[in-house]
């Protein structure tokens, strides 16, 4: 997913000016065993579902968006705003005990939330 944002903060350094990043966003699931189908969530489904967490955000500017005012907009906050947006569209009974965001802007610069679940 391509954003743009800055963090207007002196801790950020140079990203305190407006710039793009590009982030890898992975979503993981977690369950007590498998399901009936053998399966801890159906992938076409998990797909779906975080494609539409993330197509709101895809090639916006976060310091414009709503849900990141009056916020930094770190790696960190965007895959706990994800994880949040993913939990609030699982079906009812879904049975997941968890689910785990990251989200990788290179190769040595990661960031991942784990959020608990109420199956």
């Amino acid at each position: 997913m391509m954003i743009a944002h800055s963090l207007q903060h002196e801790f950020f350094g140079p990203a305190q000016q407006l710039h793009g990043a590009t982030l890898a966003i992975h979503a993981s699931f977690e369950r007590e065993g498998l399901d009936e189908h053998g399966v801890v969530m159906d992938i076409g489904e998990a797909s779906r579902l975080l494609g539409q967490v993330l197509e709101p955000l895809r090639f916006k500017n976060l310091d414009e968006h709503p849900d990141f005012a009056e916020k930094f907009s770190t790696t960190e906050v965007i895959v706990h705003y994800v994880a949040l947006q993913l939990a609030e569209l699982l079906p009812e009974g879904h049975g997941l005990k968890a689910l785990t965001i990251e989200a990788e802007e290179n190769p040595t610069a990661r960031a991942s939330v784990r959020l608990p679940l109420t199956p």
